[in-house]
């Protein structure tokens, strides 16, 4: 039976978003302004669509930003596969996600840009779209949304559920745990990312019924094919790098460059002929770390000049999106940013695991802890977790030994392939038990 507190604090936080959509639409206005919404499709975030329904039955994907996104594609192409008559609808929230899944999408897959989560926004994207299923990614756990479906009648589902501990903290909260309660209570399907997360949801009073493990999907990295951009020059690129020394600093946030610019002056000293390729989680931030550093008198190569690397430079920043993955089919060895400083919270290791190379990162990984330990315990060699102080170390002994990279290139494959095996076929398998068969 649904929580009465939980009916209540839906009612107040309907009103108070349906308050304040003016400021919201507002806000959106300046945004586009200043450039980080989308320039023509924008409005879609409003619930106005840019493209027609299709007839039929329609399945709706949502995640919130590139990764998941990336990670919901094996689902989506699985689903049209195994239904073909089913047409699908994938939405993200942000323009780099934008950007790079427009192009990695099946042809046949409507791409649109999230609704915000207000009523009248909301109300008008279901009723426009009228999905039969709703798949959402990880944490997008939106009242408006969730409430909204269930009242249409639409199937709801969770895929690679979790919760960072401060939204589990929040959530936990006895003011507004008949909420988040009221809200799982409409699903028909949980797939958290671990077991750890699904002990998390069953605590929020989730249906233990509707809670099933099958593993994280962001390890089912899809097949690494490279990209037209970087195949034109790949060879070009390798023939740079063939005889230098090389490693790869991805994902890294605002302040992470001092680590690995401080690791790369320390190991040049050493390995004249190093190369580091450095990939920021955003492309302005690549930027403004080459300016800096040609102020400094370091030459630098960037990837959106088309620099080629010479003798005299040592440092190619990849100010790109989507090229990330053809960047660790490249280079021997990665280090996983977004980790070594405190309050970071990781990113996916396995896409640097799939292209065989040698994996660290640093101790703040957040729920990425989860998949460091399944590595690890697939072969201790495939991931080292390494602070700032010992980064150096760690990769001058990878220089230094052949064998030891070798070990470290070859047990992060094992890893990859034991840990992606079979993923989707079993999140296949749970949505066609608990939705498919069940919601025909």
């Amino acid at each position: 039976m649904e929580s009465k507190s939980g009916k209540t604090l839906y009612k107040f936080y309907r009103a108070i978003t349906y308050g304040i959509s003016p400021l919201v639409r507002l806000h959106l206005r300046w945004r586009k302004f200043l450039g980080r919404e989308h320039p023509v499709r924008w409005e879609e975030r409003l619930g106005r669509p840019s493209a027609p329904r299709p007839t039929g039955r329609l399945i709706w994907f949502h995640a919130v930003s590139l990764g998941e996104g990336l990670a919901a594609i094996p689902v989506i192409r699985c689903c049209l596969e195994r239904r073909p008559d089913v047409n699908v609808l994938m939405t993200t929230t942000t323009t780099s996600a934008f950007e790079v899944i427009k192009n990695k999408l099946p042809k046949n897959v409507i791409y649109q840009f999230a609704p915000l989560d207000m009523p009248s926004t909301m109300d008008a994207f279901l009723r426009y779209w009228r999905p039969n299923i709703v798949m959402l990614m990880e944490s997008e756990l939106w009242p408006n949304l969730i409430m909204g479906a269930a009242r249409n009648g639409i199937v709801l589902v969770l895929l690679n559920g979790r919760m960072s501990t401060k939204s589990f903290r929040n959530w936990s909260h006895p003011v507004i745990l008949p909420l988040i309660k009221l809200m799982l209570s409409k699903f028909s399907l949980i797939l958290p990312l671990s077991t750890i997360q699904g002990i998390q949801f069953q605590l929020l009073q989730a249906p233990p019924y509707i809670i099933n493990y099958s593993g994280d999907l962001k390890c089912a990295v899809a097949d690494f094919d490279i990209s037209k951009g970087v195949k034109k020059n790949s060879e070009e690129f390798q023939m740079q790098i063939s005889h230098r020394k090389v490693w790869m600093a991805s994902s890294i946030h605002k302040g992470e460059e001092e680590v690995f610019i401080r690791a790369h002056n320390i190991l040049k000293e050493k390995h004249a002929d190093i190369v580091t390729i450095i990939v920021p989680r955003k492309p302005q931030h690549g930027q403004d770390i080459a300016l800096k550093l040609q102020e400094e008198g370091t030459s630098v190569a960037l990837r959106s000049r088309g620099d080629n690397l010479t003798p005299e430079s040592s440092i190619y920043v990849v100010d790109s999106l989507g090229e990330l993955r053809d960047f660790y089919k490249l280079t021997p060895i990665a280090v996983v940013g977004g980790s070594f400083l405190v309050g970071s919270k990781g990113h996916n290791i396995l896409e640097a695991a799939a292209a065989g190379c040698a994996v660290l990162t640093g101790h703040h990984v957040g729920h990425f802890s989860a998949m460091v330990a399944e590595m690890q315990r697939v072969n201790s060699l495939s991931v080292l977790q390494v602070s700032s102080e010992k980064l150096v170390e760690a990769v001058n002994e990878l220089f230094d030994n052949a064998k030891i990279l070798e070990a470290r290139r070859v047990a992060s494959r094992q890893a990859h392939h034991a840990l992606s095996s079979g993923i989707v076929e079993n999140i296949w398998k749970m949505l066609h038990f608990h939705v498919f068969v069940k919601y025909q």
